[in-house]
């Protein structure tokens, strides 16, 4: 038994000395050293071309003060830094990769399987970034456009990346939207004037011509105030909901961006005159009662 342990100990202790430790120890010590470097070397070009891309829109945007320019300023820059950093990654793990001594190119030509998985993923890849690039090109949203993507309604804080587009809803959610090829409608609804639409529930004994001559009144008295109007409100009267219910309906077309507050702001007026009138309407009207 302790001759058997004896052999094996010298055994490998043979084995062993087949490895040259010192070519193992350098290499390994040189690989760390590359990895390091081009660490490095890839987080200053990393710093140095963030860097260079904002100033040149910085400088670029200083020299143009409408609104629209500014929003497609927006948009490329937001393009730019994401290509450049995808860009980045990419060399830098090829790079590593490399340093360690795995053949990237070779591996996946003889993978396979595994090849034909990374061309589809690829395929799928470059129909996200033409359909991100359709998206800037065709000017179906900016950053800083109010938009509703599917069920996503909010303002677009990125737009037409590698593969995502990012909406910041009402309170506050990022949302990211994957893959831009699954994007099939944009609603945009920063392009053109809105139009507020205010629904008053009523009651079927509700006075209706009382009501609506109410209405009237506050929209002659109240819509100079308001120069983000710029039509006079189309008052539509009856209109029965989809829950069966019926309600007064007043459309206020207002410039882009305000129809929120002229809604807010009208239907408090209408409540508040149609209290004061003693007609009595649904509690639903008033929320916070």
């Amino acid at each position: 038994m302790i001759n058997q342990k004896l052999n094996s100990a010298i055994n490998w202790q043979k084995y062993l000395q087949y490895f040259e430790w010192d070519k193992i120890l350098t290499n390994l010590i040189q690989s760390i050293v590359w990895i390091i470097f081009f660490s490095i070397l890839f987080i200053i070009i990393r710093k140095i071309g963030r860097g260079l891309i904002n100033h040149f829109f910085k400088r670029y945007r200083s020299k143009y003060a409408d609104n629209f320019v500014e929003k497609r300023i927006s948009t490329f820059h937001s393009l730019s830094l994401n290509v450049f950093m995808y860009s980045l990654w990419f060399f830098w793990i090829y790079s590593i990769l490399s340093v360690i001594g795995i053949p990237v190119g070779t591996l996946v030509a003889s993978a396979g399987i595994f090849s034909l998985a990374i061309g589809l993923g690829a395929q799928g890849f470059v129909s996200d970034i033409v359909s991100g690039f359709f998206i800037i090109l065709e000017k179906q949203a900016e950053v800083g456009e109010y938009v509703q993507i599917g069920t996503i309604k909010g303002t677009v804080a990125a737009v037409g990346g590698l593969r995502t587009t990012q909406i910041v809803s009402d309170d506050g959610t990022l949302n990211f939207i994957p893959p831009n090829r699954s994007i099939t409608t944009i609603s945009n609804m920063s392009r053109n004037n809105m139009v507020a639409m205010i629904q008053i529930t009523i009651l079927p004994e509700t006075p209706i011509q009382q009501a609506l001559e109410i209405i009237e009144q506050v929209n002659t008295k109240k819509t100079p105030e308001y120069p983000e109007i710029v039509d006079s409100p189309n008052v539509l009267g009856t209109v029965t909901l989809p829950t069966g219910k019926l309600a007064l309906q007043i459309n206020i077309t207002a410039k882009n961006g305000t129809q929120g507050k002229i809604s807010h702001d009208f239907l408090g007026f209408y409540l508040e005159a149609l209290q004061q009138a003693d007609i009595l309407l649904p509690s639903q009207n008033y929320p916070n009662q």
